[in-house]
């Protein structure tokens, strides 16, 4: 379970991103805190991974929090979530070693996306002693992006891949099958199976193969939240 403090000063907002969290598996809100120093404070005393970081709030900046963090050496990540969006305070937080930066305002699935990123890099930090370089590519770096194609293979359209990827958002967070997205899309199976494939191999979606007693294989897709971003590029 990854240990959780969120910094914020508003109340509103620190209610918000609580209740975002207690949607996201695997995640546990140990404190709040309203300002640097209450956040120092518990530092002190509590076991955090993560923090979800404000950075404009009353007295001492949220960065000023990261400088904290730094200078006594915590094994404690960041990740802000803050008004801030002009590109000095952006590059500083990103020297300052931030996992992940949350413009307000957000839409959960950007939260979710960011939490499901942290967790997948946590886990695979502490699963292996030794890592090869694609692990680290892939995993830590996010290194192993393809060169994209520039327009989608040819008898793909856009409208269907829409279609698709909308399927596709109410069954990411479970395994699923390509009969689970026929029956949401209502086009054939073999469609369907030439954008699965298709995703698959911009990196979107990870595929294993499992073989019953009778019948044919069945196909079951895992969605690869880290390379959710790259759907952009064709949509």
């Amino acid at each position: 379970m990854i240990r959780v403090m969120i910094v914020e000063d508003d109340p509103m907002v620190a209610e918000f991103n609580k209740r975002y969290l207690e949607q996201v598996q695997g995640f546990k809100l140990m404190a709040t805190a309203g300002s640097v120093d209450e956040a120092i404070k518990k530092l002190e005393k509590l076991e955090i991974d993560l923090v979800l970081l404000d950075i404009f709030m009353p007295g001492r900046l949220g960065l000023e929090l990261l400088t904290y963090l730094r200078e006594n050496e915590k094994e404690t990540d960041v990740i802000i979530i803050s008004a801030a969006s002009d590109l000095e305070r952006i590059k500083k937080a990103l020297r300052y070693g931030v996992v992940d930066y949350l413009i307000k305002p957000f839409e959960f699935e950007r939260f979710s996306k960011a939490l499901a990123a942290y967790k997948e890099q946590t886990r695979v930090i502490q699963s292996q002693n030794h890592i090869n370089q694609d692990i680290l590519d892939q995993q830590l770096l996010h290194r192993d992006d393809k060169a994209l194609m520039e327009e989608l293979p040819k008898g793909l359209t856009k409208d269907t891949l829409k279609q698709i990827w909308e399927a596709i958002q109410e069954l990411k967070h479970e395994q699923f099958s390509t009969e689970d997205v026929v029956k949401l899309v209502g086009i054939s199976r073999v469609s369907v199976r030439k954008y699965l494939n298709f995703l698959k191999d911009i990196g979107i979606l990870d595929v294993k193969v499992i073989y019953g007693t009778v019948g044919r294989p069945v196909y079951q897709h895992e969605f690869n939240f880290l390379k959710e971003h790259l759907i952009k590029n064709f949509l």
